[in-house]
């Protein structure tokens, strides 16, 4: 048997007419020669094709295509052409490096906000409009009568604005120093005002100077409103009195010290024209009534009250204070109903709607909360740029307006509501032209044209790519990502993880950087979803700062806390196979056990098995 050769050694020459052949290939030189067997020919085959790569020197072999195994066919007369059997190897090609896959992050499924009747009424508002006013805006009052101007009070200022007007129409700026809370009487003709130095200021809405000037305090009145009857004023201020004072006479009728604090609320009945509340930074709210010398109900908050509110029935109190919204019986003697924590912060204004259905609350978490009043539920939420300190509803609940510590005035308007019955419709496109060509199935000779796709990648994954993985590791861990979207950062500490570089990307950081990685792992790690990568990197942070414990008090707050929330994971999950045992133990006692016996009948001759179950 004569030997393969490969295509860098010399194939032997032809003995007859014609030039000899240059280098031929394996399959030449096995067709040339004797017959070769089939396994040794597919052998030869990849030895030829076997080639050396320069780029990276190591030997490379390209894809054979088996060909079935057949007897090698004479041999032809003269040389062989090159462009038979099998191909040529051409010139050493470069190694090309795949593709960058970017990183894979894992779908978790999201719960589907629940749209019901509240929802799509308070999403009714159009987008809000902006009002920049001269300082904090402690008081925003509408006018019971229309056309529903509503007076903002900020700074030394009170403005009046129209309801669509983004320019106040009215200005009282006749104060030394800050106004507070400008409030209209129940006919929308006058406007009472507080002020800084002590005096309360009455206004005529048509006109500029105040009509009567009450004076007789010496410290701040936060606090001013009108009883129901429209010819008495009430007041409190900074010096913890409560006080009454009557229109006509510019005069005080009682005064009222049994606060021991600031007093900064109140309201006045509706259906009682004696009967005014006060709240008060000593925890209480305080009801009074003008015909005794007294207060005759007091109501412990357990916070300092920032705001107070009357339902039109005067059978129940609302007050705001601290983290707290809570709901009185009067008619009961001050019994505590409902108590709501649903902010994060210190609740600042209270509001009902004109149906009194509706309760609204803005706190200092930038948050409005509305409340159903039949069941004190959360039933939609407002979200703003800065904490809130004032907030009213029209009395139409057309326009929402919202007062912020930057001085920033919020106004929503409802959209109008579309009647139009007698417009035709636009003719729509029929079914078919949207679905035209998308069940077509391209035939072997047409030419299939394919847009290519830019693939963009982030931050993160451009730093991977570039194998900076410390840096990859700051992009995820910036507040905005690991807040919101925390599956991107557990999903590039996987792949670091893959890699074998996540130790060196989480070793070399400062403290701040430290304390951030200690918060996210401190926070994620109970997640079901990011546990098992977690667990690995806490291990990892561990090891590598254990040297430098004691080192940083904030770094060694964040390790307990780390040790804190996996204690307690631990105990939640022991207490939860423990109940997991009990209800085995409870579902083992449920199961019915079965028993089988076979007992043989015999009658006529034949035997007749019955399988007969026992229950116990």
């Amino acid at each position: 048997m004569q030997p393969v050769r490969t295509g860098r050694e010399q194939a032997p020459q032809r003995q007859g007419p014609g030039p000899a052949s240059p280098r031929l290939s394996a399959a030449a030189a096995a067709t040339a020669g004797s017959a070769v067997s089939p396994p040794c020919r597919l052998a030869s085959e990849r030895r030829a094709l076997m080639t050396h790569c320069r780029c990276c020197r190591h030997l490379s072999s390209r894809p054979v295509r088996r060909v079935a195994c057949a007897p090698s066919p004479p041999p032809l007369p003269g040389p062989l052409p090159l462009s038979s059997g099998l191909p040529r190897p051409g010139p050493a090609r470069p190694c090309v490096m795949a593709a960058y896959k970017p990183v894979v992050v894992q779908a978790c499924p999201k719960l589907g906000e629940k749209i019901t009747q509240d929802t799509l009424y308070w999403r009714g508002y159009k987008t809000p409009v902006q009002i920049k006013e001269f300082g904090a805006i402690n008081k925003i009052d509408f006018s019971p009568v229309p056309p529903y101007n509503y007076a903002v009070t900020a700074s030394s200022r009170i403005h009046i604005y129209g309801r669509y007007s983004q320019e106040p129409i009215k200005t009282f700026c006749r104060f030394r120093d800050a106004a507070y809370c400008a409030t209209y009487r129940d006919d929308g003709r006058l406007l009472a005002a507080g002020s800084e130095g002590g005096s309360i200021s009455l206004y005529d809405v048509s006109g500029k100077a105040p009509l009567r000037q009450f004076e007789g305090l010496t410290k701040p009145v936060h606090l001013v409103g009108f009883l129901s009857d429209k010819y008495r004023i009430f007041s409190g201020g900074d010096d913890y009195s409560s006080k009454l004072w009557d229109i006509p006479s510019a005069t005080e009728i009682i005064s009222y010290s049994e606060h021991t604090d600031y007093v900064r609320c109140g309201c006045a009945s509706k259906v009682n024209a004696d009967v005014f509340i006060t709240g008060s930074y000593d925890h209480t709210v305080k009801l009074f009534d003008a015909r005794t010398k007294s207060s005759v109900m007091t109501i412990e908050h357990g916070h300092p009250v920032e705001s107070v509110l009357l339902f039109p029935s005067g059978g129940l109190l609302v007050s705001a204070g601290g983290r707290y919204v809570k709901v009185w019986d009067v008619l009961k003697g001050g019994q505590l109903l409902v108590s709501l924590k649903n902010h994060h912060k210190t609740v600042t204004c209270l509001c009902l709607n004109s149906s009194g259905q509706r309760l609204l609350s803005g706190s200092l978490d930038r948050h409005v909360k509305i409340y159903s009043t039949t069941s004190y539920k959360v039933v939609h939420s407002f979200n703003y740029a800065t904490s809130i300190l004032s907030l009213a509803l029209s009395p139409e609940d057309e326009t929402i307006v919202v007062g912020m510590t930057n001085g920033v005035l919020n106004v929503k308007h409802r959209k109008p509501e579309e009647k139009n019955e007698n417009s035709q419709k636009k003719r729509q496109p029929a079914y078919r032209t949207y679905v035209k060509g998308r069940s077509y199935m391209p035939k072997q000779e047409d030419f299939c044209v394919s847009k290519p796709v830019k693939r963009v990648l982030r931050k993160y994954d451009k730093l991977l790519r570039s194998f900076q993985s410390s840096k990859a590791l700051d992009a995820v861990l910036e507040p905005p990502i690991m807040l919101h979207t925390p599956e991107v950062t557990v999903a590039v500490m996987q792949e670091l993880h893959r890699r074998g570089t996540l130790r060196s990307a989480l070793a070399g950081r400062d403290e701040k950087q430290v304390n951030l990685l200690l918060t996210f792992v401190a926070r994620r790690v109970i997640e079901p979803r990011f546990t098992p990568v977690l667990v690995i990197v806490a291990d990892m942070i561990t090891d590598i700062y254990q040297p430098v414990v004691g080192q940083s008090a904030i770094v060694d707050k964040q390790f307990l806390k780390l040790q804190q929330a996996i204690g307690k994971e631990i105990d939640y999950q022991e207490e939860l196979l423990e109940v997991l045992g009990m209800m085995d133990t409870l579902f083992a006692t449920f199961t019915k056990k079965r028993d089988t016996c076979l007992e043989e009948n015999k009658s006529n001759g034949v035997t007749e098995i019955i399988e007969t179950n026992r229950n116990y």
